[in-house]
């Protein structure tokens, strides 16, 4: 194989054996999976490894000349994302788990619900949808009333009660409160 298509051809099989194993961030790979994504780095360097300098500066300016061509088409080309990188999975719904999507996903119950606890929900039933992004993070959408309270509605809350019944005269400004004392 001439030397300038083996870099191409390479990146192309790693990143479709990438996509293959699943799309988690490196945070939330296990070991096994590190040391794979490792494995792959080495053995697309290995025809590479060559006493000759330029052909290994030459090799490593295509692959990252190629990373910029495949991210310029996942940003021009429409549907090229969603073949390259893969598109948001939703993986909780009315909080149950679609089981059939986290299997596709190769995810486990545990393994979403200790990404849910990591955020702060505690029951599954909180969740109105729970998404798996293309990068490996995981997205979740609070059904209403399962929100926190922010300090806006708390402002809100407060003069609705207290500016009614007449217990103050003023609207209280807690928002812009807060803002001066970050200042």
């Amino acid at each position: 194989m001439p030397f300038l298509l083996k870099p191409i051809v390479l990146f192309v099989v790693a990143v479709t054996l990438l996509r293959i194993t699943g799309r988690r961030s490196l945070a939330q790979m296990t070991i096994p999976q590190t040391v794979m994504i490792i494995s792959i780095g080495a053995i697309i360097v290995e025809p590479f490894a060559d006493k000759d300098v330029l052909k290994t500066v030459t090799a490593a300016a295509i692959y990252i000349g190629l990373l910029l061509i495949f991210e310029f088409f996942e940003f021009y080309a429409p549907g090229f994302e969603k073949i390259a990188v893969g598109k948001v999975m939703d993986i909780i719904h009315e909080g149950n788990f679609l089981r059939k999507n986290l299997k596709k996903l190769k995810l486990t119950e545990s393994e979403v619900m200790t990404r849910v606890r990591q955020e702060g929900i505690p029951k599954l039933t909180y969740i109105e949808k729970g998404t798996l992004e293309p990068n490996g993070e995981f997205g979740f959408k609070l059904k209403r009333g399962a929100e926190p309270l922010r300090v806006q509605d708390m402002e809100y809350i407060l003069n609705k009660i207290l500016l009614e019944k007449q217990i103050i005269d003023e609207p209280i400004q807690l928002v812009e409160e807060l803002e001066k004392q970050q200042l």
